[in-house]
């Protein structure tokens, strides 16, 4: 392996002069000593021919073409020891600092012949640290030429780990803190770093060390050399997982985004490294999110033969990547330019483009052109033919080309693409920004067709993409405006899909088939006070220009026909799922259920299933029988998150059962009696306070069906007051930052512990309500603190509540009430003769 001799060798200071030999040109320090004269004159004779010998024709040595090499080789292999063990020797500390420098720099050149050279330097002991020693030196040429130096032998394997044990690492560490330091000197200490680095035991050590963030510093150097060597260090560092942590907690993202983003002017070799940093480094998944926010996406690499399917459409009307068509103007170009260049320069006055639809605009184009010619991937076949990246198959591009790349690679044939682009796309749709720039990109309605796609894999990656990206409520309208709701329907109705499937599927349908859709588009969509249609047919009317153009409906009852698409098979699909499958899979088909029983044309379906079973299977969970099992003791966090699930499924079949119940048809069948049993276990168990909600309110409706008084006797409505309406206003109290809001709660709790007080002051007790009653009494309304007194005093009729009130430091705070003489302090006297004080 030879280098390039460095230019600033080849000057001619005072004391430097010009050699002229046989063999080639070279420059060296010429001593006043003509011992040393003569010995840099043999050396230099005795290097260019080994350089010559071992040189594989990659650096620049001028040889003389007619020489012949092997016998100036022989000739000089008898002498050259003698040499190197001189220069060697010259090396240590006690030899004068000018003559240190040049041994040092002779030596770096010799080095560069390869190998064979550096092996035969390595046959002297105590060569390695005597050079590392000088880069300590205050010479910059002495620092450069030991850098240098280390750089070639540390190039060698063998090698590697012998440069490290004698403190190359922490010497090259203090050389590249200092204030004033030569490119040169940056450049061969880093390329010192990337030889080391290459060894997994030697990468650690420099990611633990303070050399991480001056790696990250040099990124911004002005010399492209310093970036390169940089960028390369931090490539090979991130080919560890474990240094992952400390890379990015030093901040190398942000700066390794920046190269990609920005052109760097004359270097592809940064890019390159940051690229294969940045894709070690996005195989965590919280790197890869702090990646993203930088503007970049990881976009798959298909190959470019892939995108000879693309077939654009030369002749059509120019249109937003979304779909929306844009009037035609008569001045649009008959060459196709038009569509090229649309978004660059519209005229309609009225139009209103947003900024997401011009990026998407833009980027389509660029994506586009890029396929036509066939120059797409190109660069990236190049590059990952010979980076590091145990990856290779993936690149980065900004935002706004890999969104247009992804929807591009949608339209192609390859099975294997269109796969990849759309697991790509579910990775990448985090966020609301994300997900609206796939919807402008026009990437809903390639995906809703490939639902139908006769590949399996297909088929799972495009309904994981609809899955991200249905969280956005926007985008779920466009979704059902493509009619995606007949095709996830239809799958939902085979019973032999995946699991997975099943859950990504009945995601889409609960979002779409919601049953408070219509309360939340009134604040999504628009004015409170004003109408969502007048309001989207405004904002359309503005893109189009058409005032008058009628506005397609964003509601699912008007896009598509769901009473047709729910028919019986999927409802008694939707039941069996509801029987026995999880609790995340019950929540979702109790919801789509409900939805179905809010339409008014459905109902005589949905009565026709047997719901019954269906609402027994999720009322009887396993988890809640099972609360004292082993398992809850072992592992209580795993119990916890069980019984929040088992909760909203019970709480969306208990919205469900009380639509039902305003069926006379399906109230004459129900068992009444029996569903009532299992919401009142519900009802005692250990699911969140919120979750209680719609199992009371069903419970009172199942109560109302035999009569419609309220009576405390009565022991659904005693239990719905003790397990969730106390429990309720409890928490309200504790938790409100209302005034308002507390002094109701508290006042209805007074008016409940006074209709029945035994098992009311008892749940109050238990629910911890003592606390905050004590802790209403200061600064509050004259109502809420007289309801308070009136609770606390009828907790303190039971003895074991004492010990409560005074620990909540109600003593005091009753005296002053009765110091204070004001309306309630006879109440708060009362009290506080109660009390052991």
């Amino acid at each position: 392996m030879a280098l390039t001799i460095p230019a600033q060798l080849l000057l001619k200071p005072p004391n430097y002069r010009v050699l002229q030999t046989p063999g080639g040109v070279i420059s060296v320090t010429v001593r006043t000593r003509k011992a040393h004269n003569s010995l840099f004159y043999n050396f230099h004779r005795l290097y260019l021919g080994l350089t010559a010998a071992c040189s594989d024709g990659g650096g620049e040595v001028y040889v003389n073409p007619h020489q012949d090499v092997d016998k100036l080789k022989d000739s000089s292999s008898n002498t050259g020891d003698g040499y190197i063990a001189l220069f060697v020797r010259m090396l240590g500390l006690d030899h004068d600092p000018l003559d240190r420098e040049q041994a040092v720099i002779a030596l770096w050149k010799y080095s560069l012949g390869g190998k064979k050279c550096v092996d035969m330097l390595m046959q002297f002991r105590g060569s390695v640290n005597l050079t590392v020693n000088l880069l300590r030196s205050e010479s910059d040429a002495a620092c450069e030429a030991a850098a240098g130096l280390l750089r070639m032998i540390s190039s060698v394997n063998m090698y590697r780990e012998l440069v490290a044990d004698s403190g190359a690492i922490e010497e090259i560490n203090g050389l590249l803190r200092r204030s004033s330091l030569s490119p040169n000197v940056k450049e061969q200490s880093l390329c010192t770093l990337w030889n080391l680095s290459v060894d997994e035991k030697l990468r650690n050590k420099i990611a633990n060390s303070d050399l991480l963030p001056l790696l990250i510093k040099f990124l911004e150097d002005e010399e492209v050399k310093v970036k390169e060597a940089a960028g390369r260090v931090l490539a090979n560092l991130a080919l560890t997982v474990s240094n992952h942590k400390n890379m990015v907690e030093a901040g190398v993202i942000p700066k390794l985004a920046m190269l990609l983003k920005n052109e760097v002017e004359g270097s592809k070799v940064i890019r390159k490294e940051a690229r294969n940093a940045l894709l070690e480094l996005a195989k965590d998944e919280y790197s890869k999110i702090l990646i993203m926010e930088e503007g970049l996406l990881l976009v798959p690499l298909v190959g470019a033969v892939a995108y000879k399917s693309f077939r654009p459409a030369l002749y059509s009307w120019p249109s937003l990547p979304d779909g929306t068509k844009l009037d035609q103007n008569p001045k649009t170009s008959r060459y196709g330019a038009s569509e090229l260049l649309l978004g660059l320069n519209i005229e309609d006055k009225n139009a209103n483009i947003e900024e997401a639809k011009m990026k998407a605009m833009v980027g389509r184009t660029q994506q586009q052109f890029l396929a036509r010619i066939g120059a797409i991937e190109m660069e990236e076949d190049n590059i990952s033919s010979g980076e590091l990246s145990s990856n290779p198959r993936l690149t980065l591009l900004p935002w706004m080309d890999g969104v247009a790349r992804l929807v591009l690679i949608l339209g192609l044939e390859d099975e294997s693409a269109i796969a990849r682009a759309a697991e790509a796309i579910a990775d990448v749709s985090v966020n609301e920004q994300m997900q609206v720039s796939f919807k402008e990109a026009g990437a809903i309605n390639p995906l809703v067709r490939l639902i139908n796609h006769p590949s399996d894999t297909v088929k799972l990656a495009v309904i994981r993409a609809l899955e991200r990206l249905s969280i956005s409520n926007d985008v779920c309208q466009i979704m059902e405006a493509e009619n995606v709701l007949h095709s996830l329907i239809y799958l939902l109705s085979n019973s032999e899909i995946s699991k997975s499937m099943t859950n990504m599927i009945l995601d889409i349908l609960t979002r779409i088939l919601d049953p408070s859709k219509e309360m939340k588009s009134k604040f999504y969509y628009g004015p409170v006070n004003g109408s969502t249609k007048e309001w989207s047919a405004a904002r359309n009317a503005g893109l189009t220009g058409n005032e008058n153009e009628k506005v397609a409906s964003t509601t699912s009852l008007e896009t598509a026909n769901v009473v047709d698409l729910l028919d019986s098979a999927v409802l008694s699909r939707l039941v069996d799922i509801m029987r026995t499958s999880s609790p995340d899979l019950q929540r979702k088909s109790a919801s789509i259920l409900e939805f179905a029983a809010v339409i008014e044309p459905c109902t005589e379906k949905i009565l026709s299933v047997d719901l019954e079973s269906g609402l027994d299977g999720v009322f009887q969970q396993k988890t809640l029988n099972d609360a004292e099992s082993k398992i809850d003791l072992q592992n209580p966090e795993l119990h916890a998150l069980e019984v929040e699930e088992a909760g909203h499924a019970i709480s969306a079949a208990s919205r469900l059962l009380t639509r039902l119940l305003d069926f006379e048809q399906f109230c004459c069948k129900v068992n009444a009696s029996h569903f009532t049993k299992l919401l009142q276990k519900v009802l005692k168990s250990d699911i969140p306070l919120y979750h209680k909600d719609w199992v009371a309110a069903c419970l009172l409706k199942l109560r109302y069906l035999s009569g419609p008084y309220f009576d405390y006797d009565n022991p659904i409505n005693l239990e719905v007051t003790l397990y969730e309406t106390i429990p309720r206003l409890v928490e309200q109290i504790k938790t409100s930052y209302s005034p308002e809001v507390q002094e109701t709660a508290v006042v209805e709790l007074n008016r409940i512990i006074a209709e029945e007080v035994v098992n009311s002051t008892r749940a109050v007790a238990a629910e911890g309500g003592i606390f905050p009653l004590v802790k209403l009494l200061e600064n509050q309304s004259e109502r809420a603190v007289e309801a308070s007194l009136a609770i606390l005093y009828n907790l303190s009729m039971d003895s074991e509540n004492h010990a409560a009130i005074i620990a909540a430091g109600a003593v005091p705070i009753l005296r002053r009430l009765v110091l204070a003489q004001r309306s309630h302090w006879m109440r708060a006297l009362r009290l506080l003769r109660t009390l052991p004080t």
